[in-house]
């Protein structure tokens, strides 16, 4: 009978269609079929899985991408999610790549071990703070391109138009030309000049409104308090030190996991005489800048760090080899907090 065996399924994710596959606990394939990437495919798929039997697990690969809602229906349905990497290319050179052959590999991976990494579940407050920071970025960088044109055009302006802005701080000058009237008169360069200068002003006013994001802050406060409370760590650093844990951080073995998450954790690099350290270069690059600018203001501003720089300088370490110490140090007190508990989200209730 099919229900009286132990299956483990597979599935190669993708924007329209998701390939799912199924091996029993020898590793013989069973069948494969390709699913919609709506909720009655999630949901079809889930219901073919357990038509061969016993579901232990399912390999999914990009938990954090295209397979993310397929993941949250697993779960939400007591079903084990193992986060599988695709094949390394020496593997797809003996074995070939298709979707069916892709599926059958996440499979494998789970049964054999290779594949053991548990899945952020993407369900709490976290998730709500990951969506703000992207937007954010793209305000920052159109931001800056904003100023970049506004200087251009500066320079370009006519005489009593260029004398009169270029001097100005960056502030000043978006407040001016924000408020400025420019006239009616497109045909004058100096008055087309103007209503090209006020009109990024203005997005630039609002880009700034935007970067500001109050909703980040509220919800990073919310999450960890204690976390954005410590020295150096602002809104940003710390919704990104969320991110990079998820909203199940206890599938961090430990801080030693979180430091080579956030590629934090010390590397051997001795060759030789030489015997030495250095960071690893993996991992998550945004939690490693953010652990990093948390550093850097703690070495200006925070009295026991400085001391501490100060006294490795005079025993001969480099600011590289301190910069790698302090951004361990910070890996672990950060982690401390990122596994307390965190509160849950209220329900929404619904009005009479």
């Amino acid at each position: 009978m099919a229900d009286e065996i132990t299956v483990i399924g597979g599935v190669d994710t993708h924007t329209d269609f998701h390939q799912a596959a199924v091996i029993d606990s020898i590793g013989r394939h069973l069948a494969t079929e390709a699913f919609p990437t709506t909720h009655h495919g999630y949901r079809r798929l889930l219901q073919w899985l357990r038509s061969h039997g016993e579901v232990m697990a399912v390999g999914v690969e990009g938990t954090g991408a295209y397979g993310s809602a397929l993941a949250r229906l697993l779960r939400a349905n007591q079903v084990t999610v193992i986060e599988v990497d695709r094949p390394d290319r020496r593997a797809r050179r003996t074995n070939g790549k298709s979707d069916p052959v892709n599926a059958f590999a996440a499979a494998t991976a789970v049964l054999s071990g290779r594949a053991g990494g548990t899945p952020k579940t993407r369900d709490g407050i976290v998730e709500a703070i990951r969506t703000l920071p992207v937007v954010r970025r793209s305000a920052v960088k159109a931001r800056t391109q904003i100023i970049n044109q506004i200087r251009t055009l500066i320079i370009t302006a006519p005489g009593e138009i260029r004398e009169r802005l270029r001097t100005l701080a960056p502030a000043e000058l978006i407040r001016q030309l924000s408020r400025s009237r420019p006239g009616a008169d497109t045909r004058d360069p100096a008055c087309a000049v103007r209503i090209a200068l006020r009109r990024p002003a203005r997005r630039h006013q609002y880009l700034t409104e935007e970067i500001a994001d109050a909703e980040l802050k509220s919800l990073a406060a919310e999450a960890a308090p204690a976390l954005v409370a410590l020295p150096g760590v602002g809104t940003e650093t710390a919704a990104q030190l969320l991110i990079t844990a998820g909203d199940n951080p206890e599938r961090l073995a430990s801080e030693a996991s979180f430091a080579h998450l956030c590629a934090a954790a010390p590397v051997q690099a001795g060759s030789g005489r030489t015997n030495r350290h250095r960071l690893n270069r993996g991992g998550d690059r945004r939690a490693n800048h953010a652990l990093h600018m948390i550093a850097l203001v703690r070495m200006r501003y925070d009295r026991r760090t400085r001391n501490h720089v100060a006294r490795r300088t005079a025993e001969g370490m480099s600011k590289k080899d301190i910069l790698r110490c302090l951004k361990r140090f910070i890996a672990r007190e950060v982690y401390q907090h990122l596994t307390r508990p965190r509160p849950t989200p209220k329900p929404l209730t619904q009005s009479a």
